[in-house]
């Protein structure tokens, strides 16, 4: 398949990596020259120097035989008008555009065929609404959902003295008192596919499947806290934060804003006046001390700046902030970032990414193409949904005789409206929905890959 993409900021050059080694052709457009050239001599594709909304820039780069177009350009105004000249030229073609302007919310929607918008991401939304979820759950880490929300696969740390330290994994279930799955854990860095006799030790972060109304009993049963988020400071006063404050104040939480960018708190103000907006340095203790952090339920770091987002949520860990929720806009050092308490750690850009690659993939196989995929383990596995239709193999057979590849996990199937996380007597049919985990070594475009 033969994919455009438009801008080689931080979001282009992660799909450039990803989809390029996934073996798409890819050609780059970037008005940066010396960008390109990184990228090319990094990665196997071509390159094109140019505005990416120019019609003659789209036609060096191939876009009346491209399947696809991707425009992750600085500018809403860009992408958008790079998507309509791109459909001009090619009206077969599939158009992706990152748009991140609130103000253009509406008519992104009710002019999504005007501009020949096969997909819009916004990734400070995605961001915000799964911030809102992290805190309807303040016990996990991160939360995956699967099958129309039924199924979630949640992330937990192992601590010093929680009742599964120490704990071989076919014991958890006396524990937890319901059914769950450890699909993966995460030690030292390096993504494990633990069998039943996988001993658990402090620090491995663990990622367990379970269905939606059992998440509760899972965090009571393991003696996790599971208070109310009532109270929620959000250091940051950009994009993330106004769409996760208008979330919160609509679900009955007291939020909180510190912003150092007077005219931003001005605007912050009026577009959300039941927020309490502080202009200050939210990197100043003295500032933090006397704005409550210690009475708050949970710490949101959303500044632009990773290091900042850091050093606050650790000052909030410090003082004793059940739930931080920490963005990172870049996640490479990944064994730096664990070693620091930093609660839950989340990328827009890698959300952003996932979302177009489940895109990429479902385009690439439509039938049978998988529902959803997502980057778990930090981004050492992904878990995979998919639907079985009349191609898939091994319909009706117990999951016992069935022969799958290494290092892949069958972690749920759905028949109908009832969800079971599977032994080796389960089935799947025709229209039940299979959700897998693998470590990534293969890509899984189809359910037939997963089988011997």
């Amino acid at each position: 398949m033969k994919i455009i993409i438009a801008g080689d900021g931080k979001i282009g050059a992660t799909l450039t990596r990803q989809l390029s080694q996934e073996g798409y052709d890819i050609t780059l457009i970037d008005s940066n020259n010396k960008v390109l050239e990184a990228s090319e001599e990094r990665y196997d594709i071509m390159s094109v120097q140019g505005n990416c909304a120019s019609m003659d820039v789209l036609e060096q780069a191939g876009v009346r035989e491209a399947e696809l177009l991707i425009a992750v350009a600085g500018d809403d105004e860009v992408n958008l008008l790079c998507c309509m000249t791109a459909h001009g030229i090619n009206s077969k073609i599939h158009t992706i555009a990152r748009i991140r302007n609130p103000e253009y919310t509406k008519q992104i929607y009710e002019m999504r065929e005007i501009f020949a918008l096969s997909l819009s991401i916004n990734p400070e939304k995605q961001t915000a609404v799964e911030i809102d979820r992290l805190l309807k759950y303040p016990g996990f880490l991160k939360r995956d959902t699967f099958v129309k929300g039924r199924v979630e696969i949640v992330e937990l740390q192992v601590v010093e003295g929680m009742k599964i330290c120490d704990m071989a994994l076919s014991e958890i279930s006396n524990i937890a008192k319901c059914k769950i799955l450890v699909c993966a854990v995460l030690r030292n860095g390096k993504v494990v596919t633990p069998g039943g006799n996988f001993i658990l030790e402090a620090g491995d972060r663990i990622f367990v499947t379970a269905t939606a109304k059992n998440l509760t009993i899972l965090l009571k049963n393991l003696g996790i806290i599971t208070h109310k988020i009532k109270k929620v400071m959000i250091c940051g006063g950009g994009r993330v934060s106004f769409y996760l404050a208008e979330q919160l104040i609509n679900s009955g939480i007291t939020v909180k804003i510190i912003e150092n960018d007077y005219d931003r708190c001005i605007l912050l103000s009026k577009l959300l006046p039941d927020a309490n907006i502080i202009f200050g340095d939210a990197t100043n203790e003295f500032l933090l001390d006397s704005e409550g952090i210690s009475e708050c339920d949970a710490l949101v770091t959303t500044t632009g700046v990773d290091e900042m987002n850091m050093i606050i949520s650790l000052y909030g860990k410090s003082c004793g902030v059940l739930k931080v929720i920490t963005k990172l806009g870049r996640l490479e050092n990944n064994n730096i970032i664990n070693n620091l308490s930093l609660g839950s750690t989340i990328s827009p850009k890698q959300l952003c990414c996932n979302t177009i690659v489940r895109y990429v993939r479902a385009l690439k196989n439509q039938e049978g193409g998988a529902v959803s995929v997502h980057s778990i383990a930090d981004g050492q596995a992904e878990a995979i949904e998919f639907i079985v239709d009349d191609n898939t193999i091994n319909c009706d057979r117990p999951l016992r005789e069935i022969h799958v590849k290494k290092n892949i996990l069958i972690v749920c199937i759905t028949h109908g409206f009832k969800t079971e996380i599977p032994n080796g007597d389960s089935v799947f049919r025709k229209g039940d929905i299979v959700v897998v985990v693998t470590n990534g070594e293969k890509i899984i475009y189809q359910l037939n890959d997963i089988f011997e």
